[in-house]
């Protein structure tokens, strides 16, 4: 059977990895062209580009499917499937119809929970004590398909973005290959998706990094771990901008005013007072510095406690 991949970030690579190890032809790599990025503004390839051409797989980097001639390119391959995981476009109806056994998608959500760009993020803003994997037949909407299967995972209370995002992407590799065995042999029947229940999740924007000390310890702490590593969750201080790079609820604490940096009873660092409790900070990054244990700031930082940081 032949496969056409298509996927850009790190979350693609295990499934690809499996694909490969499965045995399948994968006759493509289809990933996002190269950004800039880095200090030196110099072109990064995807990792889903870097794995294939580590495996020695063809890669292709089309800037939209959309075109006749790239849906053309596409079709010469004569994939028999296409596995899709955080490619990074939406597939037109011209490619949806391409191989015979149509097109998969490995979507980090339980489905119809959080259909759309940041969905690993979402779970934990929202406080879900469990997230997940489907694998979808994918149509024209946005992650509206028909699911094939899906299998959950707990939220750690210490699991960020990242973190999370790496155990999905493992978890998705080994449903995608329980998936396949029996989606080849017609034994799988696609479950509509119910519409009524259906959420959605914006792109994450640099700007929605910034604490409002207004908000809860609690909202606040979620955001911290959504938002790791990117764009991260951030005050100002002095004119720079301040990452909280870990920190923990202390929703029973006395609280001080929202933003008031105060020093806690067990010395290990400092708490910042919110709308609702204290935001027991544990690690924290300055602009231009590396970063540092809460308690390693302060011994820099003399004066910091008794600040009151803006909110946005």
């Amino acid at each position: 059977m032949r496969v056409v991949f298509m996927g850009s970030p790190q979350f693609a690579v295990p499934p690809l990895e499996y694909l490969v190890l499965g045995g399948y032809e994968v006759a493509a790599v289809y990933t996002q062209p190269d950004r800039t990025g880095g200090r030196g503004r110099a072109l990064v390839a995807s990792p889903a580009k870097q794995a294939a051409l580590a495996l020695g797989l063809r890669v292709v980097q089309p800037a939209s499917l959309k075109e006749a001639a790239a849906v053309e390119q596409l079709a010469g391959f004569n994939p028999d499937l296409i596995v899709v995981a955080a490619f990074g476009q939406i597939l037109p109806k011209s490619v949806l119809s391409l191989p015979r056994l149509g097109c998969l998608n490995v979507h980090p959500s339980l489905l119809p929970r959080f259909r759309g760009a940041s969905p690993v993020a979402a779970a934990i803003l929202a406080g879900d004590e469990f997230s997940g994997v489907s694998i979808i037949l994918l149509d024209e909407g946005m992650d509206s398909g028909p699911v094939l299967a899906r299998a959950k995972i707990p939220v750690s209370a210490r699991d960020t973005t990242a973190s999370l995002t790496d155990k999905l992407s493992l978890l998705g590799a080994r449903l995608l290959g329980e998936v396949l065995v029996g989606w080849t042999r017609g034994e799988l029947s696609p479950q509509p998706q119910d519409e009524a229940t259906a959420s959605y999740c914006s792109p994450i924007t640099k700007e929605e990094g910034e604490i409002d000390w207004r908000l809860s310890a609690l909202e606040i702490w979620r955001r911290v771990r959504a938002f790791y590593p990117w764009p991260g969750c951030y005050t100002r201080w002095r004119g720079k901008t301040l990452k909280i790079i870990e920190a923990v609820p202390l929703p029973q604490a006395k609280t001080a005013k929202a933003g008031e940096v105060v020093a806690l009873t067990s010395g290990a660092g400092f708490g910042i007072g919110t709308g609702d409790g204290t935001l027991s900070v544990l690690k924290v990054q300055l602009e231009g510095k590396q970063e540092l244990s809460a308690a390693e700031f302060l011994r820099g930082q003399r004066d910091f406690v008794g600040a009151v940081l803006p909110s946005s």
